[in-house]
């Protein structure tokens, strides 16, 4: 008896003969693949986040080197080595003439938020609200606990050193040579979908550069102006207030409440009429940056709804703390350049059948 008399003979132990089986076989092993994939994700989301944060920060790097190309004729490498020395030269600066007076500050503006916390509920006790005494420590040392994190924020905006160190070389890396590393991922995907890639890809960094130059340029605004308004008013605290102001910008919708109501604690500490001004600022600042600032720099950028926004930075901070609240906008934005790219090849795609069953 050879194979052709029996189809049996040779066949691998391991290789499944009822096609019905061989089918539920695959399915599973795609399904396990899958959620092995999910769960590797997982493992792995922390290094993924980083890896993020380092593509937002080469593309505000790659946003300044364009820039500087249009005055300044040079390579890339120089225009990228330029902008690094800049941003060194300013914290440089920042640390050398303003590091003492910010942090004198930083170390009073959590005593100064715990005991304007505890006039404002001792007041609403006094008008008829049931409040426990545990619920205002609690409150006050969640503050507290916050504050604490945002002033730490401008020795390590990361969480860490390391976060912060790794960020910055990938970003570096990416800046000097972004298209060797796209050419590298476009070479894993399959060759009649790399067009596809490489628009996804440019429409994604026009939207990144767009969007953190929005980004920027709100916090220089947002920064300079709050330090300038309340330093001529004589608010406490105006250099350091100006520089979260500035910071918290990145965050949007959230950052500007947290900020807003840290300004608005220090005003009402120098009386009723300093707090009302500090509340006028606020509005001032927010409104001029959310209506010309904002709108005439990233004009051209993906619109998200102000909901998803603030939902997509709630679910980022709980699992990856300040690092995913931070990333969580621009991230956003990504996805939904994708999802948008994606749905524009199937729509032309389905034009085309269309065309040719019209045809037919």
């Amino acid at each position: 008896m050879n194979k052709q008399d029996n189809p049996d003979l040779g066949t691998s132990p391991s290789r499944i003969l009822n096609p019905e089986l061989r089918f539920e076989a695959q399915r599973a092993f795609v399904w396990s693949s899958v959620i092995g994939l999910i769960l590797l994700a997982i493992y792995i989301s922390q290094s993924l986040l980083v890896l993020f944060g380092a593509m937002v920060f080469a593309a505000m790097i790659d946003g300044g080197a364009r820039l500087i190309g249009r005055i300044l004729p040079i390579g890339r490498p120089w225009r990228v080595l330029l902008i690094l020395i800049l941003t060194i030269g300013f914290f440089y600066w920042l640390a050398t003439y303003a590091g003492t007076q910010i942090s004198q500050e930083a170390a009073q503006l959590p005593s100064i938020v715990e005991r304007q916390v505890t006039r404002a509920l001792a007041w609403a006790q006094s008008q008829g609200f049931a409040i426990d005494p545990a619920d205002i420590q609690g409150l006050a040392t969640n503050l507290l606990s916050g504050v604490g994190t945002l002033t730490r924020a401008l020795g390590g905006i990361f969480g860490g050193l390391t976060t912060l160190l790794l960020i910055t070389i990938i970003g570096i890396y990416l800046a000097m040579e972004p298209k060797l590393y796209e050419r590298g991922v476009a070479w894993l995907i399959v060759r009649n979908r790399r067009d596809g890639f490489y628009e996804t890809v440019s429409q994604m960094a026009f939207t990144m550069r767009r969007l953190m130059a929005g980004r920027l340029i709100g916090m220089v605004f947002e920064g300079i102006f709050t330090w300038a308004l309340l330093a001529w008013y004589g608010v406490p605290m105006a250099a350091l207030l100006g520089i979260l102001t500035g910071l918290l910008a990145f965050i949007p919708n959230l950052g500007a409440l947290i900020a807003g109501a840290l300004m608005v604690l220090v005003g009402f500490s120098g009386g009723t009429e300093m707090g009302l001004y500090t509340i006028f600022v606020y509005f001032l600042v927010q409104t001029f940056d959310g209506y010309v600032i904002i709108p005439l720099i990233a004009k051209k950028t993906v619109d998200l709804a102000p909901a998803v926004v603030l939902t997509g930075q709630l679910i980022m901070g709980i699992l990856f703390g300040i690092l995913g609240l931070f990333l969580a906008d621009p991230m956003l934005a990504m996805l939904k350049v994708a999802l948008e790219r994606r749905a524009a090849r199937n729509q032309a795609e389905d034009d085309r059948v269309l065309e040719a069953d019209s045809g037919t």
